[in-house]
């Protein structure tokens, strides 16, 4: 006999300890639609993950592709765990040393988030989204250490940058009571947070680290331009959850930041082959 849907609701309601009452308003706060566009953005984000170990890792040296390539993968692993454990309570908790660096029991290896809702959305949700973002952030600085750092050396470079740069960085522009948010800072979809953070982290490590051995006498031509093209793709498509998704709703805002990302990247991609084109006639 088939269980009507009621009973089905008393029987949730009894096994989550809740009355059908507060179990009805705990769903009704959350935003079915944003929450589904939230969930698809953060997948997008993800996906940009292979997508740049792709670009990278047509870049390089036969030799060396698969560690370039496992270093856009083993942040997935590392930065994952922390994020989960520290990561989102140091960078999204209350503020704490006059808004340098936050700090929230609850988000603490995400214990008390299991009733948490934010602007429609699960708070899980969020966590999930901004964490694909503390994951890919030390993968864009990979491509500037390419072929000249040894994998160990790479996974505790990218656990210390991850805990005294990108987690205070990203309290100071996103986390409530951030000392450069509470100065008027914009910060969309991690133009400070990420690019700049990871771009002058990467020059740093590039000055740091010198050119590749044998560079540039020895030939270092890309082992497969393919395959960084389909990266470069996959990338493309990301953004979409990466910018849409930040505006963590499913209405206007939305619409805009994903037009203006489509029309920025073919652009720029347009500008680039014009480039080509008159500089090497091809």
């Amino acid at each position: 006999m088939k269980i009507k849907l009621g009973v089905r609701f008393a029987l949730l309601a009894m096994a989550l300890a809740i009355s059908p009452s507060a179990l009805a308003q705990e769903i009704a706060e959350i935003d079915t639609g944003t929450t589904a566009w939230m969930l698809m953005s953060t997948a997008l984000v993800l996906l940009m993950i292979p997508g740049l170990a792709m670009f990278y890792g047509g870049l390089v040296r036969t030799k060396n592709v698969l560690g370039t390539m496992m270093h856009s993968f083993v942040p997935l692993a590392i930065i994952g765990v922390l994020w989960m454990a520290v990561g989102y309570s140091l960078t999204f908790g209350d503020s704490i040393l006059a808004g340098v660096i936050g700090w929230n029991n609850d988000f603490f290896f995400l214990m008390g988030m299991d009733t948490m809702v934010t602007n429609g959305v699960p708070e899980y949700v969020l966590a999930m989204f901004q964490g694909k973002f503390a994951i890919i952030t030390p993968a864009l600085i990979s491509g500037a250490l390419a072929e000249r750092v040894y994998f160990k050396g790479y996974c505790g470079f990218i656990t210390l940058w991850f805990l005294f740069v990108y987690c205070p960085l990203c309290h100071w522009v996103w986390g409530p009571g951030g000392w450069l948010l509470d100065r008027g800072a914009i910060d969309l979809a991690g133009g400070m947070v990420i690019h700049v953070s990871a771009g002058i982290s990467a020059l740093t490590a590039a000055f740091f680290l010198g050119p590749r051995k044998g560079y540039p006498h020895t030939a270092m031509h890309p082992n497969n331009l393919v395959m960084t093209m389909m990266g470069a793709g996959l990338l493309w498509v990301g953004w979409f959850g990466f910018n849409a998704g930040s505006t963590v709703q499913s209405g206007m805002d939305t619409a805009r930041a994903l037009t203006m990302t489509q029309i920025s990247a073919a652009s720029g991609a347009l500008v680039w082959m014009i480039i080509e084109a008159i500089q090497f006639r091809k």
